[in-house]
């Protein structure tokens, strides 16, 4: 196996669990959630994947927003939360997550070697630039890419196609980062080359596609891809 990729002009990042930290809205309302704080995280953020394939399949899309909302709401329920201004505040705070303490660092490394840098996220426009914004690190990014652009949520390939199309390079040109293991697998399928970022050390799918590399932190990432 090959010790780094070559050819790599771009690096695309997922954006919610590889380059902003999801638990961190929960984490700002533990004064609130209590013992709750965990199971909610965890709730929360599986009824929002859920949400994105099952409306994805229907063919019913609704933004990354709504679909936060919905799988908050759901959530709340389960675990008999019924406090509005709590509900409203934990969607605030989604607003607000925390970065990665790596990012900023890896994604300078990536941009003097001349790689660009983008995201690639599920998030609608408004999510990610209000992320971007708190993380302070849109400068550190050449394109900021939702998937609203294709009316559908990954791992349909028309999301992945977004990537090529705004950074006009081909899918083996593009080094793709993601923390969620269906989401590196698909993108290897598709093409792109792939370091998947294992944050949580998840096993790996029986899915279509291979990760090339597997890593623990984006602090990995650039000698990988020849910064």
């Amino acid at each position: 196996m090959p010790d780094r990729l070559d050819g790599i002009k771009a690096c695309v990042f997922d954006a919610y669990g590889t380059v902003f930290d999801y638990a961190s809205a929960a984490a700002q309302c533990r004064d609130a959630l209590g013992d709750k704080f965990a199971a909610l995280t965890a709730l929360w953020r599986d009824k929002q994947l859920q949400y994105t394939w099952l409306r994805s399949l229907q063919r019913s899309h609704a933004d990354f927003w709504r679909v936060t909302g919905d799988a908050l709401d759901y959530a709340l329920e389960t675990l008999d939360v019924h406090d509005p201004a709590l509900r409203e505040r934990l969607m605030a705070c989604y607003l607000q997550l925390d970065v990665f303490p790596e990012v900023p660092a890896t994604l300078e490394r990536l941009r003097a070697a001349g790689l660009k840098t983008a995201i690639l996220s599920n998030g609608t426009p408004g999510m990610l630039r209000a992320a971007i914004e708190n993380a302070r690190i849109g400068h550190l990014l050449d394109a900021v890419i939702s998937a609203e652009e294709a009316g559908v949520f990954k791992t349909d390939p028309r999301v992945y196609q977004l990537a090529l199309d705004r950074l006009a390079l081909p899918a083996a040109a593009i080094s793709f980062q993601s923390s969620n293991a269906w989401d590196a697998y698909a993108a290897s399928a598709f093409g792109m080359r792939v370091v998947w970022c294992n944050r949580y050390g998840q096993k790996r799918e029986r899915l279509p596609g291979a990760p090339d590399f597997e890593v623990k932190t984006l602090a990995e990432l650039p000698p990988l891809v020849g910064a």
